[in-house]
């Protein structure tokens, strides 16, 4: 989901390359930081695999990546971390700001009219639990409502509020307001291919975080069961977001990998990257495409986000893979976007 391309549609229903500097370290040596932990360095099949059917063609064709260990968080980051950092920085989510129509019409066709002030108010995209039937499957604009007052405190509304939620992964977080957090905790956000080398585990080249099983899916994470977007059977035991660490964790430790909510990393969302890669070379460390490119949202910088959330379907995305992926531009947030980050001992962050 994006914030300005589908703001705007719903507004409008209103109104009509790779690092080669790997180096050894010695793990031994190096304190683990409190709630993270560590990812060997390792060689491993980024990409869809080829028992994969629901693999889709930007996550084509799968490639040998290396790349070094780092340490991740175990989980998602929570509302109770989100607040220590707002807390000692004053910091305000992109969501949280008032709306600039000078910067927001710079994202979208030319010639857009500026829809009314009381339209261009702070908000976010919240899923919209009332579909009752769906026309068409790839209008997403069926079940998602641009909800003013919606943001990381308030994740349904102005109403709502995260009293009681703190281990739940907090929400309404684009890629700018993790970059600030990430600064401010002294990390970073992870590549796609580091992301991907986590959720693999002690595994080189399977599908799901646990191995290649679709059956066993509903034990491992918080997906959608039943009808999509109409009914969710809550057969994992979960409707919509859980607490962190409610399902088991993946081979080295990390919960949440795939489901709950989507992570973004630090790569630009290129549809096209890995078809124009060099084969024939290693591919070490790498952070991705130099430049994003999506043809469905030409107008809008996006970051690569992985692990799909509570949302996701078979019938829908099926994201609940570790080659998926999907783009959200740097301005974008939801109730189904969040984010964890890494340390590098060997670099800074």
């Amino acid at each position: 989901m994006y914030k300005s391309s589908l703001f705007f549609s719903l507004i409008f229903l209103f109104l009509v390359s790779c690092k080669n500097n790997t180096k050894p370290i010695n793990i031994s040596q190096v304190k683990t930081p409190e709630g993270m932990i560590w990812v060997e360095g390792k060689t491993f099949l980024q990409g869809a695999k080829s028992s994969d059917v629901y693999a889709m063609p930007r996550e084509k064709p799968a490639h040998e990546v290396t790349v070094d260990g780092f340490f991740i968080d175990a989980t998602e980051v929570t509302n109770k971390q989100f607040k220590a950092f707002v807390d000692a920085t004053g910091y305000l989510t992109i969501a949280e700001r008032k709306i600039s129509w000078d910067e927001l019409r710079k994202q979208l066709p030319e010639g857009t009219p500026k829809p009314h002030d009381s339209i261009l108010q702070p908000g976010s995209l919240i899923f919209n639990k009332n579909v009752k039937a769906v026309v068409d499957m790839n209008n997403y604009q069926q079940w998602w409502t641009w909800k003013i007052g919606a943001n990381w405190q308030h994740p349904e509304g102005p109403n709502s509020s995260i009293e009681g939620k703190n281990n739940h992964p907090v929400v309404h977080i684009a890629y700018q307001d993790a970059i600030a957090y990430c600064k401010w905790a002294n990390r970073r956000l992870p590549t796609e291919a580091e992301w991907e080398s986590a959720a693999q585990g002690n595994n080189n080249s399977t599908i799901f975080t646990w191995g290649n099983n679709l059956e066993s899916l509903n034990q491992n994470t918080n997906t959608w069961q039943g009808n999509f977007p109409v009914k969710n059977e809550s057969i994992d035991g979960f409707e919509l977001v859980a607490e962190v660490g409610s399902y088991p964790p993946n081979s080295i430790g990390l919960y949440d990998m795939l489901g709950n909510v989507w992570e973004i990393t630090s790569d630009f969302f290129n549809v096209n990257y890995y078809r124009k890669l060099d084969l024939s070379k290693k591919i070490i460390n790498p952070s991705g495409a130099k430049k994003w490119f999506n043809p469905s949202n030409p107008y809008q910088e996006e970051r690569v986000m992985k692990g799909g959330s509570f949302l996701c379907h078979a019938s829908y995305c099926a994201s609940f893979r570790i080659s998926a992926k999907m783009g959200v531009s740097i301005d974008s947030g939801s109730d189904h976007v969040g984010f964890r980050t890494v340390f590098s001992p060997n670099n800074q962050n």
